[in-house]
Formats: C-alpha cells, sequence, structure tokens
C-alpha cells in the first residue's frame, strides 16, 4: 500500500530514472554501445597489421618468383641451391641462421 502511494506521487520522477537507466545501459553494453566499439576498434587495428605482414610476404613471394622466371638469375639460384641442399665449395665455411 506504502508503495502504490509512492508510485503515484512520483510516477513522474520514476519513469524518467527508469528510462535514464534503459539508455545508459543501452549507450555502455549492447551491439552498439561504448564496449563493443572499443573491441570493434581493436579489431580493426589487428587485421590492419595482419593485412600489412599479408603484403609484405606478397611482394617477398613475388620478388622471389620474378627471380626464377624469364632471365634467369644465377646469384639467386646458387643462394637457392646452397640453402636447400646446404652444398659449399671445397674449403668453404657455411653459417646457418
Amino acid at each position: 500500500m506504502i508503495f502504490l502511494e509512492i508510485f503515484n506521487k512520483n510516477k513522474f520522477v520514476l519513469i524518467c530514472i527508469t528510462l535514464f537507466l534503459y539508455m545508459l545501459l543501452n549507450l555502455l553494453e549492447g551491439e552498439r554501445g561504448l564496449i563493443s566499439y572499443l573491441e570493434k576498434r581493436e579489431t580493426v587495428k589487428q587485421l590492419n597489421k595482419n593485412k600489412l605482414i599479408a603484403i609484405k610476404q606478397l611482394n617477398e613471394i613475388e620478388k622471389q618468383n620474378n627471380l626464377l622466371t624469364g632471365v634467369i638469375d644465377a646469384d639467386y639460384l646458387e643462394i637457392l641451391y646452397r640453402e636447400k641442399f646446404m652444398v659449399g665449395k671445397k674449403n668453404e665455411k657455411i653459417f646457418i641462421n
């Protein structure tokens, strides 16, 4: 009974407080909230880093492909031969990274 009297007297204030709390929670939480925004921003940063790494790897592979096609680069073939088969010349010291 007392609750109903308080509710009837302060109906407008209670509705405003309820709406304010609802809007505040939606602003912070939810699909388009602040927390979700920060998580998505971090995801975008990580994807941009991955994109740059992939571009660098692609450029390196294209460079190697160009060295092996068309006019054959003898120096590059020698480097590949030494790395893959671990072959060296007589009295030559080989250091592996």
